[in-house]
């Protein structure tokens, strides 16, 4: 038979949780500004269109550098960017159905989670695929059609060549609307916790209640 017990263990680091909520307001900022922008005649939310394209190319600037901040963090400080961030060969092969059946099964059936939180080893299966799409391909090409669009005489060569202003404008548009759908996917995933509320905890205080299995032989 086996017990269950709690523990505390120190998950995010004040680094992270600087940069998590940073990055987070300016990835919010950046949809609502991007909508009022996109969609001027049903959204006003920050005053005169000028206002909104301002604030959204402030908001931009400051997620890029937050990008920058992130991978110099992970890659040259704490060193832990493969590890935490690509899926192994195990993860791909059956770790991934693994966590999709928990998510979209078990969980509902009060079962426990496949996989266990440590701090070398803080994201799932589908966490790490997903981020790996995320951070290392869908972030960088919204840094980057968005930097083209902010510098459009200098770079109107480059924009031609990639097929024009409407070409990267569309391009930026779906990668911004891909961007938000993550944010409202992550909220959602982030209450999967053993409580709704375990997940969002650690990036206040950096510490995780987690639940360990200890087996005990039968008498």
């Amino acid at each position: 038979m086996s017990e269950q017990s709690k523990k505390m263990i120190y998950l995010q680091p004040t680094p992270v949780r600087i940069w998590h909520w940073l990055n987070a307001l300016g990835i919010v900022t950046l949809c609502v500004t991007g909508a009022q922008i996109r969609f001027p005649e049903y959204v006003n939310i920050f005053g005169t269109y000028k206002s909104a394209i301002a604030l959204h190319n402030t908001a931009g600037i400051v997620v890029a550098i937050s990008f920058v901040l992130w991978i110099a963090y992970y890659l040259v400080f704490a060193g832990t960017l493969k590890q935490l961030y690509v899926p192994t060969k195990g993860d791909i092969q059956s770790g991934m159905l693994r966590q999709a059946i928990f998510y979209f099964f078990n969980y509902f059936r009060g079962k426990p989670n496949p996989h266990h939180t440590s701090p070398d080893n803080k994201f799932n299966p589908m966490q790490k695929g997903a981020y790996l799409v995320i951070m290392f391909v869908l972030v960088p090409l919204v840094i980057i059609t968005g930097f083209m669009l902010l510098n459009i005489d200098p770079l109107r060569n480059t924009l031609l060549m990639v097929g024009g202003l409407k070409m990267v404008v569309g391009l930026h548009f779906i990668l911004a609307c891909s961007l938000c759908a993550f944010v409202f996917t992550h909220f959602y995933l982030a209450t999967l916790g053993h409580t709704p509320f375990a997940h969002f905890v650690p990036m206040w205080t950096g510490w995780e209640e987690v639940e360990e299995e200890h087996e005990h032989p039968a008498h």
